[in-house]
């Protein structure tokens, strides 16, 4: 039986309490971040950090019980700004946001109720939870155009030619894609966090503990570099029988974890002994607070610590609800059809509400393909701003992919570009049919005004949320087919000029007639 020195059970008790209200309040932002563990490889890693937390907690449970825990109230003033994150990140339906204030949160209220000095000889333990924050998925594409460039830099050094066309490509033997699962981003995460663990139990010094973890981020990149150009050099040169399917990887994961042992070995060539423990002198003056001061403190936290769920609850109230009615303006000269112009469907999940179709001109030249996808009530799972959401599935989608995008200029407004080819790249020499080959423009319409920035559209939204305007908003896709006369940039142009101002009423008339019922 683990028996607590009297002076901690007091502070330890109302620690205990005051998580306990924020496993309660902010249970759903706590809930989203477990299910994120359980379904994505790429943050699994995540199961272990509280336990090792934890862990590393006990190991310095000698030099806690010798010190004499001094509540500091000031550190409540964390819980402001902290609070407010979780506030805006909950009405943007930002993920990553809401997670790491509250996990700041929970840091905070050690400090606040335990007090600094006993805090500092945790710093570590209480840092190293924020690697629980499924965080880093921004990165995917970044790592994936540096994978395929590399890749493509290594077979040519090597003497075999290739044809690129974004992130596919033909060699002789065959063709290859770079996908999710192909950018290293599981490699990074796993690498970092462990890389990090390692740094902090073998080295003593501040500056050889940030070299290793300099170390543990530059070596998975540039072995999930390294491993790519094998995995096409094995499919290469064994007709297509190796390295193939499953077991691409397989070999991916039995590689990095090679590159990983070598990667500890050598680092714990400089590994520096165990410090002694630094045990604090006792101290008769007790607790350090009388436990009436002691409840003055934890009552402010616990206040503090139900403030954003209080406000955000408020917020909830107002603003449109409900399911979200769309259908086409009428367009002078164009004729509507519930029609889509291709098979291409964008992928952006749960929508309330989806205007998809074509407008043809009476002139009978070259159709405009619309999509809407109205979003209402964001939650996780369905918030319009998202990583996920996105013109292509790179990961699943086998029949349309991504082989361009920029950005273009119209009457004040940015616009997103996208270039997109409906057929896999290894049927480029086969002949046949020509393949269609649609130019996407995309806006984001939150609450009556036009965003490209995914960062600015979502700070946007919070803000009217916050506001009580409500957190209604959209993406707006025009596209046309490259491969129909007349179907290009120009036309696209020509569209949206004459007719962004009635796709953008038709958006504000949505809002504002269901906002009304509500009153």
């Amino acid at each position: 039986m683990i028996t607590l020195p009297k002076p901690w059970r007091l502070p330890l008790l109302g620690l205990a309490l005051a998580w306990g209200l924020l496993a309660i309040l902010y249970f759903a932002t706590g809930a989203a971040m477990v299910e994120i563990w359980n379904r994505s490889e790429t943050f699994a890693h995540a199961w272990v950090v509280p336990p090792i937390s934890a862990w590393l907690v006990w190991r310095r449970r000698a030099e806690l019980a010798s010190i004499t825990p001094r509540p500091a109230p000031w550190w409540l003033l964390a819980l402001l700004p902290l609070g407010l994150l979780w506030l805006i990140g909950d009405l943007a339906a930002a993920n990553a946001a809401t997670q790491f204030a509250l996990l700041g949160m929970a840091v905070a209220l050690v400090p606040a109720l335990i007090g600094t000095q006993a805090a500092g000889r945790i710093a570590f333990p209480l840092g190293f939870l924020f690697f629980a924050v499924p965080f880093g998925d921004f990165l995917t594409p970044w790592l994936m155009e540096r994978t395929a460039d590399f890749t493509i830099v290594a077979l040519r050094a090597t003497g075999i030619p290739v044809f690129r066309e974004a992130l596919q490509f033909v060699i002789p033997s065959g063709s290859w894609s770079v996908v999710q699962a192909c950018s290293g981003i599981r490699y990074l995460m796993a690498s970092v966090m462990v890389g990090t663990l390692f740094a902090y139990l073998n080295y003593r010094t501040t500056g050889k503990r940030w070299a290793f973890v300099g170390v543990a981020i530059v070596t998975p990149l540039v072995a999930n570099w390294l491993r790519a150009y094998m995995i096409v050099m094995l499919g290469h040169l064994s007709g297509n029988k190796l390295a193939v399917g499953v077991d691409h990887i397989i070999y991916g994961w039995v590689f990095f974890g090679l590159i990983m042992l070598a990667m500890f070995m050598i680092g714990a060539r400089w590994s520096d002994p165990d410090p002694e423990p630094v045990l604090a002198s006792p101290d008769a003056a007790g607790l350090g607070l009388s436990p009436a001061r002691f409840a003055t403190v934890l009552v402010a936290a616990l206040l503090l610590a139900a403030l954003p769920s209080g406000m955000r609850a408020q917020a909830a109230h107002s603003g449109a609800h409900g399911e979200p009615s769309l259908a086409a303006p009428q367009l002078a000269g164009w004729t509507w059809s519930p029609e889509a112009l291709t098979n291409w469907n964008p992928h952006f999940k749960n929508p309330r509400a989806v205007l998809r179709g074509r407008f043809a001109p009476a002139t009978g030249d070259a159709p405009v393909g619309v999509y809407v996808g109205y979003y209402r009530d964001q939650r996780y799972g369905r918030q319009l701003v998202t990583s996920v959401n996105d013109l292509v599935n790179d990961e699943d989608d086998k029949e349309w992919s991504r082989t361009g995008a920029g950005q273009a200029q119209l009457d004040g407004l940015t616009w997103r570009t996208g270039e997109l080819r409906g057929q896999a790249l290894n049927q480029v020499s086969g002949g046949g049919n020509m393949a269609p080959r649609l130019r996407v423009w995309q806006i984001y319409w939150i609450n009556g005004r036009p965003f490209t920035s995914d960062w600015q559209a979502k700070l946007y939204g919070a803000w009217q949320s916050l506001l009580g305007h409500g957190d209604d908003a959209a993406v707006i896709l025009v596209y046309a087919d490259k491969t129909v006369a007349g179907a290009d940039d120009a036309l696209l142009r020509e569209f949206l000029h004459a007719h962004w101002g009635s796709l953008d009423t038709a958006l504000r008339g949505v809002r504002d007639r269901d906002a009304a019922r509500q009153q």
